[in-house]
């Protein structure tokens, strides 16, 4: 395999065909279950059990605060994800799921009149097409409004309130386009909140274009940093991390390809609006008021920002943006303003954390 299109089919076989269930899947990488917070994994009860037999998912890319906003799932397949969003932005919400698999898409579509019944409400739709150019996703068959109307795809620019995607980037064969889309259809001031694998190392070609390896959300894992320097293109200079659990390859097949690279599962928040490439100390404050609900204590903007409810927190200029200028501003009250700058702001872990053993981003 050479081309995009090669890659694409190889990765749409192998979820399509290959796997028919999670049991099927050789490695970690895609089912990191018990990351789930428990109000999330409260609501997987009420999914119908074939969707989530054929979820292939890793980590829990859902943020808080949702209610009444639009969601776009990349990669949605059977449309676990899609059906927790569901709940989560409520009645005046809308999901939009994309998948280039008509395998997956079929399961998702046919069950979205029973999660409408059993939740009340419809407000889910699912588009067949490619993550790389979310302008011409078309419609997943027998995919109607509640009228019987064909539903629009092309997702327009500065539509989306949140982009959530699990475990897919890595399958994709264009990752900086696959990346140009999602901040073309963000809002300004929108976030990116994802889970994917990333690999401490840039993986050789031709495990790159081994189809198990593809499938098994491995081969196609970006280096960190060459997935930061994408999202510096494209003019996000400041991209957390949130979680990161390490992925165990127990296949001895698999192990003897690929164990000299060393795989995590990282949850990642980006923002769609203009930040600086280091972190700088204007001297601002954020105190949390507690009023995200599933988060009334404390709420973590990344793994080294943890806000009490109520007690303030110093934050550099970037951070203090990330929570007044998006959609945690009625959530936050942000304390000075950047007239006045007092140089670089430190903003590292403090010793023996977990998170100063990695490089988590520009804070």
């Amino acid at each position: 395999m050479t081309t995009s299109i090669e890659i694409s089919e190889s990765v749409r076989h192998y979820y399509g065909q290959v796997l028919q269930s999670s049991d099927d899947l050789k490695t970690s990488a895609c089912c990191s279950i018990d990351a789930m917070p428990s109000y999330l994994k409260a609501l997987l009860a009420g999914l119908h059990p074939e969707v989530l037999e054929r979820f292939y998912g890793c980590g829990s890319p859902l943020p808080p605060a949702l209610a009444g906003k639009t969601v776009l799932d990349l990669g949605c397949g059977t449309g676990r994800d899609c059906y927790l969003l569901s709940k989560l932005v409520g009645p005046t919400g809308r999901v939009i799921g994309v998948d280039m698999t008509p395998e997956q898409l079929e399961v998702a579509v046919r069950h979205r009149d029973w999660h409408a019944e059993r939740f009340g409400f419809s407000n889910v739709e699912f588009l067949h097409g490619h993550i790389e150019n979310l302008h011409t996703v078309g419609i997943a068959d027998d995919c109607m409004d509640a009228g019987g109307r064909a539903m629009q795809g092309a997702i327009a620019d500065n539509s989306i309130d949140v982009v959530v995607s699990n475990c897919v980037i890595n399958l994709s064969p264009e990752k900086p386009r696959a990346l140009a889309e999602i901040f073309r259809v963000l809002k300004p001031g929108g976030e990116l909140y994802f889970s994917d694998v990333f690999a401490d190392r840039r993986i050789p070609v031709e495990l790159r274009q081994d189809p198990v390896l593809l499938g098994e959300c491995l081969g196609g894992a970006l280096y960190w940093e060459d997935f930061r320097r994408i999202l510096q293109d494209l003019g996000c200079p400041d991209v957390r991390k949130v979680k990161q659990t390490p992925i165990s390859i127990d296949d001895p097949e698999v192990f003897a390809k690929i164990g000299m690279v060393k795989f995590d599962s990282v949850t990642v928040r980006a923002f769609k609006m203009p930040l600086e490439d280091r972190c700088e100390d204007f001297g601002q404050v954020a105190v949390y008021l507690g009023s995200i609900d599933q988060h009334p204590h404390s709420f973590d903007l990344d793994d080294h920002h943890h806000f009490e409810t109520g007690r303030p927190l110093r934050v550099c200029g970037n951070s203090a943006d990330m929570l007044a200028l998006s959609r945690y501003s009625n959530h936050f009250q942000v304390l000075g303003d950047k007239s006045r700058h007092f140089g670089l702001f430190d903003c590292s872990p403090g010793p023996g954390s977990e998170s100063a053993k990695t490089d988590s981003a520009c804070c």
